[in-house]
């Protein structure tokens, strides 16, 4: 197996050589962000942000400067670099666009939106941010997994320069959508895709045994904060199916959410309650997952929530009884984990594995995507 494995920075900070350093661009660069969606996500963005401007100013000669902060009802917006303590004004009512063009500002700056919502609205937004010469990053899956048409729009948005990057829409903070990426700018051929793309479900199969109880660790999982506020979100299957989607649109491969077929682990019944009914109505979930479990315990195998996709245009999201000698079979709590099938990689596929759920993970990736998007700009004028 050729195996990517992402861990923590400790495992290579304790190594005796220094990391080879990137050769900073020509002059200084200046990027002017505006974050929306300031949640526990983008905290901790701004905070690793923060505690890195030193260093990219010494060694990139990079300048990130925050000009703003918009919420779903309310925004404010920075005189000047917060970071440095600029006066903060505010609140206003929130206009997105009222605060693109603040971020974007005189256009002396780099000007970069960063979406941490979950809002197919902000995403509305993008094609005519992007064409405004702004850059955007994001974990929204709403972008690349909504309707073909803004899809397209957002592509053909990019045609004028500013950038769009996705990496934390799959995978937190894996390098999944940029290890495909290397592999089809060099020309290899995508064949297919298989992973375990959801934290929430990779957690909970890992840890059903026999004598467990799912609806037991279903709550487990809730009061640990490692579902969403609604569990059905994970259990349905659909933000599975989203990072498929997502996968196959980055590959240049045509895929829409109703071309995937999707297992949803939730009792018909309990499709209609409201949240708080369907937590109380966990047990229902517990004859039909063990006799699941009692299956593939039968035949010396486990679970796995796995999708697949293939180049024939195939796309699956399911659960799946695996052999034990299978790479699924071995991932630790909630990993994420994809292989990639290609004509250099066919009998062996490459494979990319690690903690695939977290606000810090999934903030260094969206970091990543900045710090990919700076490396091409040129120099400016001022901050």
């Amino acid at each position: 197996m050729n195996q990517l494995i992402v861990d923590t920075p400790r495992s290579i900070d304790h190594l005796p050589l220094p990391r080879t350093r990137r050769a900073p661009a020509p002059g200084r660069r200046c990027i002017a962000v505006g974050l929306i969606g300031p949640g526990r996500v983008g905290r901790v963005l701004l905070e690793q942000i923060r505690d890195a401007r030193e260093r990219l100013a010494q060694e990139l000669g990079l300048e990130i400067v925050l000009r703003g902060t918009a919420a779903s009802q309310v925004m404010y917006i920075d005189d000047g670099d917060h970071f440095a303590g600029a006066r903060r004004q505010g609140p206003f009512a929130t206009q997105l666009d009222a605060f693109a063009e603040h971020v974007r500002g005189d256009g002396k700056a780099h000007a970069l939106l960063i979406d941490c919502t979950a809002s197919s609205q902000v995403v509305d937004h993008y094609a005519a941010w992007l064409r405004s010469g702004i850059h955007i990053v994001t974990p929204n899956k709403h972008a690349g997994s909504g309707p073909m048409g803004r899809w397209a729009d957002i592509g053909a948005a990019q045609a004028q320069g500013a950038r769009f990057r996705q990496e934390a829409t799959v995978g937190a903070g894996l390098p999944i959508l940029h290890t495909m990426r290397d592999l089809l700018d060099t020309g290899d051929q995508l064949l297919a895709v298989d992973g375990m793309f959801s934290g929430t479900l990779a957690w909970l199969c890992n840890r059903f045994v026999r004598g467990t109880r799912f609806s037991e660790l279903v709550r487990e999982a809730h009061a640990l904060g490692y579902t969403e506020p609604d569990p059905r979100d994970d259990l349905s299957g659909m933000d599975v199916a989203r990072k498929l989607v997502i996968l196959a649109r980055e590959a240049g491969w045509r895929l829409s959410l109703e071309h995937v077929d999707v297992q949803s682990l939730i009792p018909a019944e309990l499709t209609q309650a409201t949240p708080a009914q369907f937590l109380q109505q966990l047990e229902a979930l517990d004859a039909p997952m063990s006799e699941l479990l009692e299956r593939a315990h039968a035949e010396g195998k486990v679970l796995r929530y796995v999708a697949s996709l293939r180049k024939e245009g195939r796309a699956t999201v399911a659960l799946q009884a695996m052999s034990t000698s299978h790479a699924f079979a071995h991932t630790q709590l909630t990993d994420n984990v994809v292989q990639f099938r290609t004509e250099r990689y066919k009998e062996n596929p490459l494979q990319v594995q690690g903690p695939g759920a977290g606000p810090e993970v999934t903030a260094g990736g969206i970091f990543a995507d900045i710090l990919r998007i700076a490396e091409s700009l040129q120099a400016t004028s001022a901050a």
